[in-house]
Protein backbone atom coordinates (compact mmCIF):
# COMPACT_ATOMS: atom_id res chain seq x y z
CA UNK A 1 0.00 0.00 0.00
CA UNK A 2 2.64 2.56 0.88
CA UNK A 3 4.61 1.94 -1.96
CA UNK A 4 2.01 1.98 -4.19
CA UNK A 5 1.15 5.56 -3.15
CA UNK A 6 5.16 6.45 -3.20
CA UNK A 7 4.93 5.19 -6.64
CA UNK A 8 2.06 7.59 -7.32
CA UNK A 9 3.98 10.03 -6.51
CA UNK A 10 7.23 9.43 -8.61
CA UNK A 11 4.59 9.30 -11.72
CA UNK A 12 3.01 13.04 -10.24
CA UNK A 13 6.38 14.49 -9.91
CA UNK A 14 7.62 13.68 -13.40
CA UNK A 15 4.91 15.38 -14.83
CA UNK A 16 5.36 18.49 -16.20
CA UNK A 17 3.16 21.10 -15.11
CA UNK A 18 0.89 22.45 -18.72
CA UNK A 19 0.29 25.76 -16.44
CA UNK A 20 4.09 26.91 -16.72
CA UNK A 21 4.91 28.65 -19.95
CA UNK A 22 8.34 28.26 -21.10
CA UNK A 23 10.08 30.31 -23.33
CA UNK A 24 12.87 28.76 -25.77
CA UNK A 25 15.82 30.71 -25.79
CA UNK A 26 18.14 30.91 -28.74
CA UNK A 27 21.52 29.40 -28.88
CA UNK A 28 23.84 31.56 -26.89
CA UNK A 29 26.58 30.65 -24.85
CA UNK A 30 26.22 29.67 -21.27
CA UNK A 31 27.62 32.86 -19.33
CA UNK A 32 25.19 35.46 -21.48
CA UNK A 33 21.74 37.36 -20.47
CA UNK A 34 19.16 37.52 -23.39
CA UNK A 35 16.59 40.03 -22.65
CA UNK A 36 13.75 38.36 -23.08
CA UNK A 37 14.66 36.16 -19.45
CA UNK A 38 14.06 39.57 -17.91
CA UNK A 39 10.82 40.52 -19.09
CA UNK A 40 7.65 40.34 -17.11
CA UNK A 41 4.70 38.93 -17.78
CA UNK A 42 1.57 41.28 -18.31
CA UNK A 43 -0.29 41.61 -15.01
CA UNK A 44 -3.41 39.67 -14.04
CA UNK A 45 -5.93 41.28 -12.34
CA UNK A 46 -7.48 40.27 -9.03
CA UNK A 47 -11.23 40.52 -10.59
CA UNK A 48 -12.63 38.35 -6.97
CA UNK A 49 -10.19 40.18 -4.43
CA UNK A 50 -11.27 44.14 -6.78
CA UNK A 51 -15.14 42.67 -6.27
CA UNK A 52 -14.57 41.52 -2.33
CA UNK A 53 -12.99 44.96 -1.42
CA UNK A 54 -15.70 46.94 -3.15
CA UNK A 55 -18.61 44.61 -1.77
CA UNK A 56 -16.83 45.61 1.69
CA UNK A 57 -16.53 49.01 0.89
CA UNK A 58 -20.26 49.54 0.29
CA UNK A 59 -21.57 47.20 3.22
CA UNK A 60 -19.22 49.31 5.29
CA UNK A 61 -20.39 52.53 4.17
CA UNK A 62 -23.95 51.57 4.36
CA UNK A 63 -23.54 50.29 8.13
CA UNK A 64 -21.42 53.81 9.02
CA UNK A 65 -24.60 55.52 7.88
CA UNK A 66 -27.04 53.23 9.83
CA UNK A 67 -25.11 53.80 12.93
CA UNK A 68 -24.72 57.54 12.42
CA UNK A 69 -28.18 57.77 11.97
CA UNK A 70 -28.82 55.63 15.34
CA UNK A 71 -26.20 57.62 17.44
CA UNK A 72 -27.79 60.89 15.63
CA UNK A 73 -31.45 59.87 16.67
CA UNK A 74 -33.08 59.74 13.42
CA UNK A 75 -33.73 56.34 13.93
CA UNK A 76 -35.84 55.18 16.74
CA UNK A 77 -34.48 55.26 19.86
CA UNK A 78 -35.71 51.57 20.26
CA UNK A 79 -32.85 50.40 18.14
CA UNK A 80 -30.29 52.79 20.25
CA UNK A 81 -28.54 49.29 22.17
CA UNK A 82 -27.49 48.62 18.61
CA UNK A 83 -25.51 51.37 17.73
CA UNK A 84 -21.97 51.18 19.02
CA UNK A 85 -21.87 47.76 17.61
CA UNK A 86 -22.80 49.01 13.94
CA UNK A 87 -20.69 51.59 13.68
CA UNK A 88 -17.64 49.60 14.54
CA UNK A 89 -18.67 46.64 12.25
CA UNK A 90 -19.34 49.40 9.72
CA UNK A 91 -15.78 50.78 10.43
CA UNK A 92 -13.79 47.26 10.22
CA UNK A 93 -15.61 46.35 6.40
CA UNK A 94 -15.15 50.13 5.05
CA UNK A 95 -11.22 50.46 5.93
CA UNK A 96 -9.46 47.72 4.38
CA UNK A 97 -12.51 47.72 1.71
CA UNK A 98 -11.82 51.45 0.83
CA UNK A 99 -8.01 50.54 1.15
CA UNK A 100 -7.81 48.30 -1.27
CA UNK A 101 -10.21 49.97 -3.69
CA UNK A 102 -8.37 52.80 -4.24
CA UNK A 103 -5.51 50.62 -4.60
CA UNK A 104 -7.28 48.72 -7.69
CA UNK A 105 -7.99 52.65 -8.78
CA UNK A 106 -4.72 53.16 -9.19
CA UNK A 107 -3.29 50.63 -10.49
CA UNK A 108 -6.15 50.74 -13.39
CA UNK A 109 -5.38 54.51 -13.75
CA UNK A 110 -1.75 53.45 -14.35
CA UNK A 111 -0.23 55.61 -11.23
CA UNK A 112 3.22 55.12 -10.69
CA UNK A 113 3.96 53.28 -7.73
CA UNK A 114 0.50 51.15 -8.13
CA UNK A 115 -0.19 48.15 -9.04
CA UNK A 116 -2.85 44.98 -8.77
CA UNK A 117 0.46 42.64 -7.96
CA UNK A 118 -0.08 45.07 -4.44
CA UNK A 119 -4.19 43.29 -4.02
CA UNK A 120 -4.14 40.03 -2.37
CA UNK A 121 -5.48 37.34 -4.67
CA UNK A 122 -8.14 34.69 -3.39
CA UNK A 123 -6.90 31.66 -5.39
Amino acid sequence: MASNILNMAKKDATKPNSATKYHRLTNVAQDKFVDSQFERPPPKIPYRAIALAAGLFLLGSMLIIVGSMLLSGFIDAQYADRTWPVLILGLLMFIPGAYHVHLAYNAYKGVPGYSYEDIPEFD
